[in-house]
């Protein structure tokens, strides 16, 4: 039985490089690249981080209601095709979908049992560092873009509470652990015990990560975002 696993993310979380990890060391996880109208960034490749198509092709993609989700965000479609789920379910695979909080919410209203993470940075100052530093690497360093990421940023995270799992995106090599931790302690609590001691440890590990596990160690974080992990929001 296919799992669906649904990562989400702020713009500069390090919610890419945690999936290209996470990919190399999990076996029969397929991950599923999504349609996107907005134009390729830096040394993006068509097929890789994303499909690049035109916006007339996204609409008939709706149109034919050929996407398991999509959403439209500064302007520009993001979209995941129905036929990645169909592939990995033929295929006896799990699949990974990296994309955003309106996304996931879908996802979830068609398939109830999906596992969502959602990557935090460790602080709103961190996370203005990473996209600095990002904007600078791709040569389209903007104050105004920056700004406006960070803006968004709030916004999603205030959707945490919608998700399955928290990781804290400090410690780039522990977070990797933690990410592999939790995607194969799902498995092997669908696949049922027995379970060996590696397995016990994976468990232990998600289980720490639970969203309502989380709650007083993201209270610092959201502060910094001026949030508030009280129930009500800001």
């Amino acid at each position: 039985m296919t799992t669906v696993y649904i990562i989400s993310a702020p713009s500069g979380s390090g919610k890419s490089t945690l999936v290209n990890e996470l990919r190399k060391t999990v076996s029969n996880l397929e991950f599923s690249v999504s349609y996107t109208t907005r134009p390729p960034r830096g040394s993006e490749q068509n097929g890789h981080e994303y499909f690049f198509i035109s916006r007339p092709e996204f609409e008939r993609l709706l149109a034919e209601d050929a996407l398991l989700e999509h959403a439209e965000v500064f302007g520009n479609y993001y979209g995941t095709a129905k036929r990645f789920l169909e592939g990995a379910r033929e295929r006896g695979s799990d699949l990974l979908l990296d994309i955003d909080v309106q996304g996931e919410r879908q996802v979830k209203q068609k398939i109830a049992d999906a596992v969502s993470i959602f990557i935090l940075p460790p602080t709103r100052k961190e996370l203005e560092s990473r996209l600095r530093r990002r904007s600078q690497a791709e040569g389209m360093l903007s104050e105004d873009v920056i700004q406006r990421r960070l803006v968004t940023a709030a916004r999603e995270i205030e959707n945490y509470k919608n998700y399955d799992y928290i990781l804290v995106n400090d410690q780039l090599e522990q977070s990797i652990d933690e990410l592999k931790a939790i995607v194969l302690a799902e498995r092997a609590r669908r696949l049922g015990g027995p379970h060996s001691a590696e397995e016990k440890k994976w468990l232990v590990t998600a289980e720490c990560h639970k969203q309502a596990n989380m709650r007083p160690a993201l209270q610092p974080i959201l502060e910094s975002f001026a949030l508030s992990a009280t129930p009500g929001g800001r």
